[in-house]
């Protein structure tokens, strides 16, 4: 298939956003980040650089702090935290073309119907499941996985022939990449399944600073994951959505298999004393939860933990250098 995308725009580029213009640029695509400026001025000075396979890649990318490259792009990455979304949305509606495409690679159920309402470009939601840490400025480490999901947000765009055939261009675009991209229709199924994996890990692998691996060998915690798990599942069907409690849970273990070796993304917001998703992960199921009368108390209360942590200005590092003994 010809490739239809000829600028890629990421938007937002972490850990995430950074490993996936890495490989594209990798493979000869042409991709912009745009990012904080410590981690732009970093691979202006010695390109992106991407741990991977024990092996470390200096790759060639263009990075920027401006929205200014959106005018040009045919394909944009969003990855920026949920928190930011609406904010960054508005940035971007004046300078996005509307036939550009946008992917919406975020945490949460909700990112890609929040930059749909102010953006005229599509705008499709994508699972991503890969493990990824930013260990400097401009410095990328890959732990493990990296396929995407992606398909259409709702019935319309479901039934438009032209937009189906943009998405398998994207798969395309990234075979190159050594990127798997699927198509599925209940796209925003594997969006709730995905929240729920990151409901059971993300909080307690920030509050204990655990990679998912050592949380998997913890007397009692696999019980205490599963309490998560059930009550998003609960939330999960009372919003219509049929969601296999087995697999779920199936697919939750594999992760401390798969992922072993990753602490969450809130686990490294919080080290760093940034904001958090929280608000978009157990926060949102606590919140949907009570407006939909079913009662989420786990899932409340790593959300209450996390929140006081983050507002307290708690810092775990800075907590393990103060002990003795």
């Amino acid at each position: 298939m010809q490739n239809l995308f000829s600028s890629t725009v990421v938007v937002g580029a972490g850990a995430v956003g950074s490993f996936y213009g890495a490989m594209l640029a990798r493979a000869g695509q042409r991709v912009t980040l745009i990012a904080r400026e410590a981690h732009v001025a970093a691979i202006q000075r010695q390109g992106l650089l991407l741990n991977m396979a024990g092996q470390q890649h200096a790759i060639d990318v263009q990075a920027t702090t401006s929205l200014e490259p959106l005018r040009s792009a045919d394909l944009v990455l969003v990855c920026v935290k949920s928190t930011d979304t609406a904010s960054v949305a508005a940035d971007m509606a004046p300078l996005l073309r509307p036939d550009a495409l946008v992917l919406s690679l975020q945490n949460g159920v909700e990112n890609a119907a929040t930059l749909a309402s102010h953006l005229a470009a599509p705008v499709i939601p994508t699972v991503v499941y890969v493990a990824t840490g930013m260990t400097a400025p401009g410095h990328v480490t890959h732990h493990g996985r990296g396929e995407l999901v992606i398909g259409p947000r709702t019935a319309a765009q479901a039934q438009d022939p032209a937009l189906m055939q943009r998405l398998a261009a994207v798969v395309a675009h990234f075979a190159p990449a050594q990127i798997g991209v699927s198509i599925s229709n209940q796209v925003m199924e594997a969006l709730w399944q995905k929240l729920l994996i990151n409901c059971a890990y993300n909080a307690i692998s920030a509050l204990t600073q655990q990679p998912y691996g050592v949380m998997a060998q913890q007397p009692g915690l696999q019980a205490f994951q599963q309490a998560i798990v059930n009550e998003v599942l609960a939330v999960a069907q009372a919003e219509g959505l049929a969601l296999d409690a087995q697999a779920m849970w199936a697919a939750t273990a594999q992760i401390a298999v798969s992922m072993a070796t990753q602490r969450s993304s809130t686990a490294q917001d919080l080290a760093r004393g940034k904001p958090t998703e929280i608000d978009h992960l157990n926060g949102f199921v606590a919140r949907r939860g009570a407006a939909l009368g079913v009662a989420t108390p786990m899932n409340q209360a790593v959300w209450a933990l996390v929140k006081l942590a983050e507002t307290s200005g708690w810092r775990p590092q800075a907590l393990k250098a103060g002990t003795a003994g």
